[in-house]
């Protein structure tokens, strides 16, 4: 008698279904936590259905895990999707790190069901997604960079070689800990940027004082990215900005858009959408200026959230 195939290795079954697709959904989940099935299927499938065939598939091989919070008046939010410990194997090997911790997954599944800023999360990453899905409908479009904010809660992260020693000594509270950071690129041209994702919940002197970090930060740096305020509404964009026009901003380049506005113009950031505090009417992403000739060189590290304040 023929003795009985072993089980094949999960990794290698695995790997052996991946795509580059694939690939590319388990570096985000990695780096950004939590995407729902809208967001995955907007930025990298044709349709939702056949994003959810997929998401279904990698569940079932345990690449992927997924929870649908409850809505607070009765029904359940779409499936939220996260990394499985499988998934943070096969990202391990594709990036060349360690292994990871055999509850990582766990660990991380526990913080992200469980922190009360889901939301704002989920928004930070929703600019993000539409920013991608609008490069897989534009020739010659791309989001080349898309860095989470645990990449700036360090001390150091925006020193470079050869700058100021004092960004080294300056921690989160003197500099800008920004919601996310990225590269966008149209026909040859690329913007980096910071984004600052507001829901209305903080006070407008909270706004004003992350603005003054970025002065901050361009006056011990030779180089200075646009901040994007994604804020929810027009009356809380004209009061900031009205706030702003009080401040003597040197060199900070904030602009702001709104969630009203983008909505009612079926826009992508990618857009006209984005309101100067030094100028009137509205630029297109790629048209707002920066200063940095390295910003493809020089870009802020981080580790993987595992939980509040600790890394994995």
């Amino acid at each position: 008698m023929r003795k009985p195939l072993l089980a094949p290795d999960p990794l290698l079954r695995l790997q052996a279904s991946i795509t580059a697709r694939d690939d590319r959904l388990l570096g985000w989940l990695y780096d950004h936590g939590v995407l729902t099935t809208d967001q995955i299927g907007a930025a990298l499938f044709p349709s939702v259905d056949f994003a959810q065939r997929r998401l279904r598939r990698l569940t079932v091989l345990c690449a992927t895990d997924r929870f649908r919070p409850n809505r607070a008046y009765g029904g359940s939010y779409p499936y939220h999707y996260v990394l499985d410990q499988l998934g943070y194997d096969h990202v391990h090997a594709q990036r060349g790190l360690g292994r990871p911790r055999r509850d990582q997954a766990r660990r991380r599944k526990q913080s992200l069901t469980a922190r009360p800023d889901l939301p704002h999360l989920l928004g930070g990453n929703q600019f993000f997604i539409d920013l991608a899905a609008h490069a897989r409908t534009h020739p010659d479009t791309a989001l080349d960079r898309w860095q989470p904010a645990s990449a700036f809660h360090e001390p150091g992260v925006f020193y470079r070689r050869g700058g100021n020693p004092q960004m080294m000594v300056h921690g989160p509270s003197g500099l800008p800990r920004p919601d996310g950071a990225g590269v966008w690129t149209e026909h040859g041209r690329s913007v980096p940027f910071f984004l600052e994702y507001d829901t209305g919940r903080e006070r407008l002197d909270i706004l004003t004082e992350k603005i003054a970090k970025y002065e901050r930060l361009v006056c011990l740096s030779n180089w200075a990215w646009p901040v994007l305020f994604h804020l929810p509404s027009a009356r809380r964009e004209a009061n900031l900005h009205h706030r702003v026009a009080g401040i003597n901003l040197k060199t900070v380049i904030a602009t702001t858009t709104t969630t009203e506005l983008r909505a009612a113009l079926d826009a992508s950031p990618a857009d006209q959408v984005w309101q100067r505090a030094d100028s009137s009417g509205r630029h297109r992403l790629i048209d707002l200026p920066y200063t940095d000739t390295d910003h493809d060189d020089e870009f802020p590290t981080h580790a993987v959230s595992d939980q509040e304040g600790r890394t994995a």
